[in-house]
């Protein structure tokens, strides 16, 4: 639920209050009272006609309005009424705080009675979090101001603190996240997109490269092609000084992103010509599995195939590639490889059972 949907669920259980405050400059605050109290019934009708359900928070403003009206009456006094704005947006705030600052998000369980059964990626719950941190601070803001207003100030000061700079705030927050929405879609207008994957390697959305690389909750497919000659030897890449992740570290053959539309078998086709040059292989896909950094997360489709061709090297992606035997990359400092690739090449160790001093072909 964004900010916009948010405030249209909230602004219905507050029209009492602002039937109220026009009411209440005609007739007085006796009348006021009953007018939006009446309005507030009415209200509660129409939308369970509508929607075959009481709405909680027009039944719990217009109880609210009703209780503190009766109190204000009786005492005398409208400071207790004028408070009841404060009241309602003080308890919003709190749902809103608890949402934003812990594990227990209650906007979203709230916004799930709208959304049925509609499951949110966890970059769309972040991007809902940080709107509702925003939202907290504002309304937080705004709920002690009408307290001093109602203790302090004139009865038109407090009608408009209360009433329409609620509007001019929901406004402003409206257009923040227009705004912020805007300068997002600019900046990666021009980027390259990824599709983003659940742990068993179904898509379920897509986000900019930039995003995909500093947040390990957004998982994006890659591809990982091993080559082996028939002595049993690994054909390794150097990584491009330009790389944006581990440059001019030794890593596996072939590897890249899938891009969106692309199937796994297309797009290791395609980095294999793009990265190597090379065109005539029969890979066989291998395994599956998630690797998970502290700054992203892959789902890595993991093919081997055999290879003795030439090489087109280097380009920009790759400075240079040779064949390496397993116990020439174990007398290696660990640092001269990718860490993802000294993890495949103990997969292909353990799936084959040898030590690396063997010479046995591991495909």
């Amino acid at each position: 639920m964004n900010r916009t949907e948010l405030l249209k669920k909230m602004l219905p259980g507050l029209l009492p209050l602002f039937v109220f405050i026009v009411a209440d400059e005609i007739w007085g605050t006796r009348i006021g009272i009953y007018v939006a109290v009446s309005f507030g019934v009415l209200e509660l009708i129409y939308t369970y006609l509508k929607n075959k359900r009481f709405d909680g928070f027009i039944v719990s403003d217009t109880l609210l309005l009703a209780g503190m009206g009766l109190i204000s009456v009786l005492l005398d006094s409208d400071v207790f009424f004028k408070m009841k704005p404060a009241i309602i947006e003080g308890i919003f705030c709190v749902i809103l705080g608890i949402s934003a600052y812990s594990e227990r998000n209650l906007m979203l369980k709230m916004g799930r009675r709208y959304t049925g059964n509609v499951e949110l990626h966890p970059l769309q719950i972040q991007q809902m979090q940080r709107s509702i941190r925003f939202m907290f601070w504002v309304f937080a803001a705004h709920t002690l101001l009408i307290i001093y207003s109602a203790m302090y100030m004139s009865k038109a000061s407090w009608a408009f603190i209360s009433g329409g700079l609620f509007y001019i705030l929901a406004g402003g927050v409206f257009l923040v996240g227009v705004v912020q929405n805007w300068i997002k879609k600019r900046k990666t207008k021009s980027e390259e997109w990824l599709p983003l994957v659940d742990e068993s390697g179904k898509i379920v959305g897509k986000a900019p490269r930039s995003v995909c690389h500093c947040n390990p909750a957004l998982i994006h497919p890659v591809i990982h092609l091993h080559l082996f000659d028939k002595d049993g030897r690994v054909f390794l890449q150097k990584r491009a000084a330009t790389k944006d992740i581990f440059p001019n570290r030794w890593d596996v053959a072939v590897g890249g992103h899938i891009a969106v539309g692309e199937t796994p078998d297309n797009s290791m086709f395609r980095e294999a010509r793009e990265e190597l040059g090379i065109r005539n292989i029969k890979p066989t896909k291998l395994a599956e599995f998630l690797y998970k950094t502290s700054t992203e997360t892959e789902f890595v489709m993991l093919y081997v195939s055999g290879y003795s061709g030439d090489f087109t090297i280097p380009t920009e992606e790759v400075s240079e590639g040779r064949y390496w035997s397993f116990d020439e990359i174990q007398n290696t400092p660990t640092n001269d490889f990718t860490p993802h690739l000294l993890r495949e090449i103990q997969f292909f160790i353990d799936r084959n059972k040898i030590s690396v001093s063997k010479k046995e072909p591991l495909i």
